[in-house]
């Protein structure tokens, strides 16, 4: 999966909450600085608090100039959504093809999965409040990111086939289990409880890295009997 096509996913996923898809220059222009000026709201006031009229009086227009390019508040919510977590897949990606070896490329998008969650966690909690209400309430854009991560480890999953340092076993679904084991230092929830018992969360996830790739190893060769002499 390239970066375009990430870009494509994501586009298609926010534009489809849209009423009415920008379709000249100067609607694009409106519609993105809907989305810019939502996204500073969200970032100093909380996306629960921010009001489509919060929106439309930063921008000087009516609300209902706003529903013209989106549905609802929801519909803003999922295009801010979409920016956030495809910066996350964009440098997902940039792992899972980056130099290294397979097993250092899993170890890699482990760390870089728990560091960017646990970033939005500390430095961005509005917005992580945001990523945590996706998840919960199922939003479609996050259907998008799962899939795309899922790609990422899948990439990294047949490299390390191709190379017979991981198992030949089903890539699609060893790509989903490795996504999944990394439920604990990613989902937003979790990860809130974590850091309040003071657990190390780098440490998990790379305990969990290892635990993994034990798992993706190859059986040893049965060793051969020695004949009797």
């Amino acid at each position: 999966m390239t970066i375009d096509e990430i870009r494509y996913i994501y586009s298609r996923m926010s534009a489809s909450a849209t009423s009415l898809p920008p379709s000249t220059p100067a609607a694009a222009r409106t519609h993105a600085a809907i989305v810019d000026t939502a996204e500073r709201l969200f970032r100093t006031l909380g996306y629960q608090k921010t009001t489509v009229a919060d929106i439309a009086r930063e921008l000087r227009m009516s609300p209902a100039n706003v529903y013209r390019f989106f549905a609802s508040k929801a519909a803003i919510n999922e295009a801010i959504c979409a920016r956030i977590l495809a910066g996350l897949d964009e440098a997902a990606w940039a792992v899972a093809r980056g130099p290294g070896t397979p097993e250092a490329r899993v170890r890699a998008l482990f760390a870089l999965l728990q560091q960017q969650t646990q970033a939005l966690f500390f430095q961005e909690r509005r917005m992580h409040d945001m990523v945590a209400a996706a998840l919960e309430e199922n939003w479609p854009i996050v259907r998008a990111h799962i899939d795309v991560i899922d790609a990422a480890f899948r990439h990294i999953v047949e490299d390390g086939q191709a190379q017979g340092v991981f198992a030949a076993l089903d890539p699609q679904a060893t790509a989903a289990f490795l996504h999944g084991s990394c439920v604990m230092f990613t989902h937003p929830i979790l990860v809130e409880k974590c850091c309040r018992e003071g657990e190390d969360m780098p440490a998990l996830a790379a305990r969990t890295a290892e635990f993994c790739l034990r798992a993706l190893r190859p059986d040893p060769a049965p060793s051969k009997a020695i004949p009797a002499a």
